[in-house]
């Protein structure tokens, strides 16, 4: 599914908010706990950053930046198997927060990878040989807006990704 959004300037990139929310209809499993504190204008992003604000010392508008860059980074790992990715310490907050809140990740599974589960098996030392970087690239590449500051911050400076396409993220 691709969904895309236009910016002000008039380009076109896909937007995260957009596609995670595409994905409430495949939330099947714990739904009370999903929907149940969601007010009636509130979608799954907006849940997503209460969470992360809840659980992470920091401001709202990076908090909309992480999980913006960690939705790219999750639908384009899924989209793109055989890509080796990797993310820093930054986006990677937004990754785990994505994966921890397991109904929705169930259903991003559902819906951006033909319904099958995307393990999260991470390493034990960081890699620091510019996978970052090279990651922030290939997302652009797949239509998404990658915030340059996010990337750079932690440039060479991958989180324990393994290296074993297609099989972890």
């Amino acid at each position: 599914m691709t969904l895309m959004a236009e910016t002000p300037a008039g380009t076109d990139y896909r937007d995260p908010r957009m596609l995670l929310n595409a994905v409430r209809p495949h939330v099947t499993e714990k739904t009370y706990n999903v929907f149940e504190e969601m007010s009636s204008d509130e979608d799954l992003y907006e849940r997503e950053i209460k969470l992360l604000l809840r659980d992470h010392v920091m401001v709202r508008d990076m908090a909309e930046r992480i999980l913006d860059n960690a939705i790219a980074y999750t639908i384009t790992a899924m989209e793109h198997p055989q890509v080796h990715l990797g993310v820093g310490k930054t986006v990677d907050i937004g990754v785990h927060q994505l994966i921890l809140d397991t109904p929705v990740y169930f259903a991003v599974c559902r819906l951006y990878n033909d319904g099958r589960y995307k393990h999260h098996a991470p390493l034990i030392q960081r890699r620091n040989d510019g996978l970052v970087l090279r990651t922030a690239d290939f997302l652009r590449s797949n239509g998404f807006d990658a915030d340059e500051e996010l990337w750079a911050m932690d440039g060479s400076n991958c989180s324990p990704c393994d290296d074993k396409v297609p099989d972890s993220h």
